[in-house]
């Protein structure tokens, strides 16, 4: 008898401690302090060897981890929003998420994934919002450029940003403003030589190689985020392979004159039928991007929308949409938003301006690999201007515009589930 009084008490004992085991819930609703940090820890505990489970379109997005002390005390010092809940909590969360009948799921963030920034070494007179929310959010990151892309090293990467760069060999089509500007003379200069070096006559033969060689990185299983001027020319540069498109102050003879003719639209991620804009003095380089003019709007009436998907469903673009708002206010860049009926029709437009025609936002795949290419060069600076300071994130942490970058450094990261048929 004593001994089975002994078995239940133990019994007791063990289901009280698994009924009272605390797992640590981060909440990404309106309640966090700190959206962008949440992101952070995300990823440092996914580095560190734990599972973080994502809960899709559950409060915003949250994060719910097992809980260790070491993880409580980098949270608080990050200044994060949580709660603790038990075990038991945490299962019937993720049983409430899996029911058929609500638009909710868990994804298993397993893997930190390899980032890989695509930036001149050489300083810019602008910032890049992607390597701003990174180091924000304390996520590591390696810069690299044309010599470690040439040098095919884009394997040792899971995910690739391009900063904001101009891939068809025009320099950003600075000519006009800044032909002077020292800055833009050294650009050239240290473009020419990196070019010459690889074996090339021409800035824009090196940058079509580079584009070829990323693409075959995300055919093969990499992920790419393409923000800005990065998206747009990264298209043109592949349509117009074996076509000069850039006059002569660019590569020294004249473009081709019915470059436009031989466009090769088969060979882009997420553009066809568009038109090059000819003139090495206008500040663009086609008629994918809604220019100011065409947009007409203002600070003041500028916003785009999130579509919502299915979580069960739409994994991929479920995840990319997580966000406390549905609404976000827009920003400019050289390559501000995408004209919609210049769209291929596999590409999954995920923020939009409907009145206007526009997507903001986009994602497809290819092969193996996915990418993503969002309009704008700062989302919390509307219009930012060549030598502006960069944007101080202390003072937007719970940036909307900023959560859809970091939602694709964790998406990586994410197990790939089986497709369902």
């Amino acid at each position: 008898m004593k001994d089975m009084k002994l078995l239940l008490t133990t019994i007791l004992l063990f289901s009280s401690f698994f009924s009272f085991a605390t797992a640590i819930l981060i909440p990404m609703d309106d309640s966090q302090r700190n959206h962008l940090k949440a992101y952070g820890i995300a990823y440092w505990v996914i580095e560190k060897g734990q599972e973080v489970d994502w809960l899709l379109n559950y409060k915003g997005g949250s994060f719910v981890t097992e809980h260790n002390v070491t993880v409580e005390k980098e949270i608080i010092a990050r200044g994060i929003s949580y709660q603790l809940i038990s075990n038991t909590e945490r299962s019937e969360l993720a049983q409430q998420l899996s029911a058929a009948d609500v638009n909710m799921d868990v994804v298993k963030l397993e893997k930190a994934p390899k980032i890989a920034v695509y930036s001149p070494k050489t300083k810019q007179p602008w910032d890049d919002a992607v390597t701003m929310v990174l180091t924000y959010a304390e996520i590591p990151y390696t810069v690299i450029f044309d010599d470690e892309v040439m040098y095919n090293e884009l394997p040792k990467f899971d995910w690739l940003h391009l900063h904001h760069e101009d891939f068809t060999g025009q320099y950003g089509k600075f000519y006009a403003s800044y032909a002077n500007a020292q800055w833009y003379q050294d650009q050239q200069r240290s473009y020419e030589e990196s070019a010459r070096k690889h074996g090339f006559n021409k800035v824009s033969q090196l940058k079509l190689a580079t584009v070829k060689k990323i693409k075959d990185f995300v055919t093969g299983g990499g992920f790419l985020f393409a923000m800005c001027s990065a998206t747009d020319t990264y298209d043109i540069a592949l349509s117009a392979e074996g076509v000069d498109i850039c006059e002569q102050m660019y590569d020294g003879d004249p473009a081709d004159p019915i470059a436009q003719n031989k466009l090769d639209f088969a060979k882009t991620l997420a553009f066809r039928n568009f038109n090059l804009v000819r003139s090495p003095y206008e500040y663009e380089y086609s008629n994918i991007d809604n220019n100011k003019i065409e947009r007409g709007l203002n600070e003041n009436n500028d916003y785009f929308n999130l579509f919502q998907f299915s979580a069960k469903w739409d994994p991929i673009p479920t995840m990319l949409t997580q966000c406390h708002t549905t609404s976000i206010k827009g920003f400019m860049g050289q390559t501000t938003g995408f004209k919609k009926k210049l769209i291929k029709s596999e590409v999954v437009v995920m923020g939009e301006n409907a009145s206007i025609g526009e997507a903001k936002y986009v994602h497809g795949t290819i092969g193996k690999g996915f990418w993503t290419f969002y309009g704008g060069h700062d989302p919390e600076d509307y219009e930012h201007f060549v030598g502006e300071e960069p944007t101080d994130l202390n003072l937007h942490a719970n940036s909307a515009g900023y959560r859809l970058i970091l939602n694709n450094i964790l998406f990586p990261a994410a197990k790939k589930k089986k497709q369902k048929t």
